[in-house]
């Protein structure tokens, strides 16, 4: 048991935990809260950070989120955090309650019930969380503190400005909206860092402040919205010119002037400095939205691997699956597995495992039934889903990922070694016969099975069509030559911004034949490679733009027209 592992909640009086969610960035969770967060039976989140905690909590967990709109405020003017309860059990939905924090935390804790509250930063920075610790004690409620990471810290960190060095330099942390004269003028005598918490339309008044108490005008600076998320923007400054600095560049004025901000003053935010330090917005495709035709499914790894370079995925499946329309053959090929008619089975796709594992499962069979049969599968995701299955497959392409791959590996027949000639080949309806003309080759019968049939999903949301047809996304991965057809049909031509990546020639040549421009092409055809040739691309681009002196843009932020597409005649 951890040292911060707690007995279980009594009866009477339930458990609190007050834990910090971080700045933003869900890989900031600290193990400890993602345990919490998995034992909670009631989640009390503020809105801003509710989906980072809630994707830990256990299914069918109680959510109370913060009620964002400050105009639903009975107690307008306090400032106290006010929830909505917003899971059915606890009020109707025509008249959510809406009470105070304290109040709503200690009626969760009550009957025995895990609480978690979860706020943004750390608990132990946050203006009400410490009442609400006390309202526990005072009332017997055992609670414990999971600290988080704080924004003033955690913000600094990824804008790539830190707080210390060698020197060793006094800092400061200063929040601007309760920072009282006295504050201003211990920290503008100070020549030591100053860390900030403002809002964007703020930033000039506290940097004039500082200024009004010594701090020198040409005090480097710089000024950090949506801290740690892939929203991140920084702007590097001096005290003196910062509020021209966010005019000129037209930032402000704007609606979303009352976005929270980090603001670090001093010398160790010079802009040259952060030119070699700033690692988070500079990697090679920061905050390009990439729309991925994809299922999550399918998508999980490559949406993960686009995350590690900075981009946003976005996964809108192109296909849907549906069972054969006549299941008799693959009800046929089934019973053979068990009894015994084939040497191999060769699997081309998760799909394919999905199918078989669900025929499976429909006549009570598991994973033992593939005893004494070697097993295939073409790729590495394909090789995952058969392990959780509870099948280790016996071949996997050393080489390529593909049908070609697995024939350059796969034995041919041999009437000594090989008591069965027959190989079951479970695929979708519009599979390729390369796979069966190769085997056949090798020596081997084939029952070629119509295991699953691909037809074409539904269209995305409204708001997705237009962002893909109105330069929306920064970036479309096609994986076949299905995914361009299949996409243009639901949804519409990627604008001619949107920067065109395909796994391979004959993806490239039917995105060519719909009238678009093929930027990227993977160097093999593999999904990861593809993600990887992005990657490489916007990071040639990037160097480009710091090279003649640009400002860094995302490709959808390009001028309208500024690429055509590739002509078809």
């Amino acid at each position: 048991m951890s040292p911060t592992t707690l007995p279980a909640a009594g009866p009477e009086h339930g458990h609190v935990t007050f834990l910090g969610a971080g700045p933003g960035d869900p890989g900031l969770l600290t193990l400890r809260a993602v345990e919490a967060l998995g034992n909670a039976d009631v989640l009390v989140a503020e809105h801003e950070v509710l989906d980072v905690v809630r994707v830990h909590a256990r299914s069918g967990v109680a959510v109370v989120e913060t009620d964002s709109d400050p105009s639903s405020d009975p107690h307008p003017g306090t400032g106290a955090p006010q929830l909505t309860v917003v899971d059915g059990s606890s009020t109707t939905a025509a008249a959510p309650a809406v009470r105070d924090a304290a109040h709503l935390v200690m009626e969760a804790a009550r009957g025995g019930r895990r609480v978690v509250r979860a706020v943004s930063g750390d608990p132990g920075l946050d203006a009400y969380a410490a009442e609400e610790m006390l309202a526990c004690a005072a009332a017997g409620v055992p609670f414990e503190v999971v600290p988080g990471v704080a924004a003033a810290v955690g913000v600094p960190a990824y804008a790539g400005v830190p707080l210390r060095d060698a020197q060793g330099a006094d800092v400061r942390f200063v929040d601007a909206r309760t920072a009282s004269d006295r504050c201003w003028t211990e920290v503008g005598a100070s020549d030591g860092t100053v860390v900030v918490s403002t809002t964007l339309d703020s930033v000039g008044a506290a940097a004039g402040e500082l200024v009004a108490a010594g701090r020198k005008p040409d005090t480097p600076l710089t000024v950090t919205v949506a801290g740690t998320t892939t929203r991140q923007r920084t702007w590097t400054a001096t005290l003196g010119t910062i509020a021209q600095l966010l005019k000129q560049t037209k930032v402000l004025p704007s609606p979303d002037g009352g976005r929270p901000v980090i603001a670090v003053v001093g010398e160790r935010s010079a802009a040259a400095q952060r030119e070699q330090l700033s690692w988070f917005e500079s990697k090679p495709l920061f905050g390009w939205r990439v729309l991925v035709p994809r299922t999550k499914e399918q998508a999980a790894s490559l949406s993960d691997q686009l995350r590690s370079y900075g981009a946003v995925p976005h996964e809108v499946p192109t296909i849907a699956v549906e069972p054969p329309r006549t299941p008799q053959q693959m009800e046929r090929a089934v019973k053979g597995l068990v009894t015994g008619r084939y040497e191999w089975i060769a699997f081309t796709s998760v799909n394919a495992v999905k199918a078989v594992r669900e025929k499976f499962e429909e006549y009570g069979l598991d994973a033992r039934a593939f005893a004494g049969i070697k097993v295939a599968a073409v790729g590495e995701q394909t090789a995952k889903a058969l392990v959780a299955f509870g099948v280790k497959p016996d071949l996997v392409p050393s080489g390529e990922q593909s049908a070609a791959g697995l024939l350059e590996d796969w034995p041919p027949y041999d009437p000594v070694f090989d008591p069965i000639d027959r190989v079951f080949l479970p695929r979708a309806d519009i599979a390729t016969e390369t796979l069966v003309a190769g085997l056949i080759e090798l020596g081997w019968e084939v029952d070629d099975v119509t295991a699953y049939r691909t037809v074409r999903a539904s269209p995305p949301p409204a708001e997705t069509r237009e962002a893909i047809k109105g330069g929306g996304f920064d970036a479309v991965l096609f994986t076949s030559s299905s995914t361009v057809r299949n996409l243009v049909g639901i949804a519409g031509k990627p604008h001619n911004v949107t920067v065109i990546a395909c796994i391979g020639p004959a993806t490239a040549k039917t995105a060519e034949e719909h009238g678009l421009r093929v930027d990227v092409m993977a160097p093999e055809p593999s999904v990861h490679k593809l993600a990887e040739a992005l990657a490489d691309f916007g990071l040639k681009r990037r160097a480009a733009a710091v090279e003649a002196g640009d400002p860094v843009t995302r490709p959808s932020e390009r001028r309208p027209g500024a690429r055509r597409r590739r002509s078809t005649t």
